[in-house]
């Protein structure tokens, strides 16, 4: 741990906060604005080296950010935390403790406000370079010394079982390298999904994602937020919070244990972790209608984890870098004969469970049309907006979607 001391030593003069120096009066004051006087004076005990003070102030702004729904959580609030964080990430940097620093700076970036984003980001990203330092130092390699362990062997079996009727009717039409105006033309304008192969062979993340040491090497200290349980419709789902290196511990061993398989799901797991978001590239479908990218989620999880039945309100292209995944659709429709939630905030997923269907309950839904396929690893799946899909992986699997709007605007779900 001599290292260890020394190199954080290093870095906790260097972790520099331009933003946060500037902004910082300007913050306080708003805070306490809004009777966070408490808060002010914690925050000004934690500028002048109070370790506790600190915690103390990271505490306050946590309790506001848990007050109420989070759409009610006053904006001052999440930079209130975030400057806590860094105030935080700062002592446990000059104890030498690395790995706490980055816990604490990527809770900043989860929950945090915009105010001090950038300053959040650059301490991230010279903490990550300590924290592959100091693996390197004590023995881990680089992650490339090695032979490569692959998320998902070159040769598996797929073994999920799929729902009922799977792969019996119509299969999703195919095309390879498909041009952007044939795209517009046969499959944009008309509102139809479409497979699209031979299409992102040049990611770098196609061959650098399916590289357990990789992963670990760039993001293994990262922590990301989880979901444990079948899905999301289910009483017993929850969220964690854990490391990457412990997630890919997890789907390694396929280790769902009682509470179900772990899934970090929809995600946007590249605005927080960099080095991932260079691997990938915006296809030129998602300017398609002269609209803006919304959204770019990552879904990453074991065999046999499941999004229920539902649709959104954007485009989606759901890019399939590691591993497969079994996608069924339905068109917009037959939404009625879907059975969907009554409550507003599940009214875009149907109350089907495509891998247990009643009959009783809803009849309608055997009779219905629906396209499906196997998503292979380097394709896209073009999902048009409000058709209802189900998606399961069938390996290891590792996606991203890719939402935008076209120019007059998507419909609201």
């Amino acid at each position: 741990m001599a290292a260890a001391g020394s190199t954080s030593g290093d870095f906790s003069d260097a972790l520099e906060t331009p933003i946060l120096d500037v902004e910082g009066p300007s913050i306080l004051h708003k805070i306490s604005e809004h009777g966070g006087y408490a808060y002010v004076g914690m925050s000004a005990l934690a500028a002048a080296g109070d370790v506790r003070a600190a915690e103390a102030a990271r505490e306050m702004a946590w309790e506001q950010l848990h007050s109420g729904p989070w759409n009610s959580v006053l904006p001052i609030w999440r930079d209130a935390y975030s400057m806590a964080c860094l105030h935080v990430a700062r002592f446990h940097c000059a104890g030498g403790e690395i790995s706490e620093a980055l816990k604490v700076l990527d809770m900043g970036l989860i929950m945090g406000g915009l105010a001090l984003r950038k300053d959040l980001e650059s301490a991230i990203e010279k903490a990550s370079a300590m924290a592959r330092k100091l693996t390197v130092s004590e023995g881990g390699g680089d992650g490339f010394a090695q032979a490569q362990r692959l998320l998902v062997p070159q040769q598996f079996n797929v073994a999920e079982a799929l729902p009922m009727e799977s792969l019996s009717r119509k299969i999703v039409a195919k095309r390879s390298a498909l041009s952007l105006e044939d795209f517009l033309h046969d499959y944009f304008l008309s509102g139809s999904p479409v497979v699209i192969s031979d299409c992102m062979a040049h990611w770098p993340a196609r061959t650098k994602w399916n590289n357990m040491d990789y992963l670990k090497r760039v993001a293994g200290y990262r922590t990301i937020p989880v979901e444990v349980g079948k899905n999301y419709l289910c009483s017993e789902w929850k969220q964690e919070l854990i490391t990457f290196s412990q997630f890919l511990e997890r789907i390694q061993s396929n280790d769902s244990s009682s509470d179900g398989p772990t899934y970090l799901a929809q995600h946007p797991l590249f605005d927080q972790i960099q080095e991932l978001r260079k691997d990938i590239l915006i296809p030129d479908y998602c300017f398609s209608g002269g609209g803006e990218l919304r959204s770019l989620n990552a879904w990453f999880g074991p065999a046999g984890t499941v999004t229920p039945l539902h649709h959104d309100p954007h485009h989606n292209i759901l890019a399939q870098v590691v591993g497969k995944k079994y996608v069924r659709l339905y068109p917009a429709s037959v939404s009625e004969d879907l059975y969907p939630h009554s409550e507003s905030m599940l009214s875009n997923s149907s109350q089907v469970d495509l891998d247990n269907i009643d009959m009783n309950k809803f009849p309608k839904v055997q009779d219905l049309e629906f396209v499906d396929c196997i998503l292979e690893e380097g394709e896209m799946l073009y999902i048009p907006p409000k058709w209802w899909h189900y998606v399961r992986s069938l390996t290891i699997s590792f996606s991203v979607s890719f939402w935008w709007s076209d120019y007059r605007g998507s419909p609201e779900s």
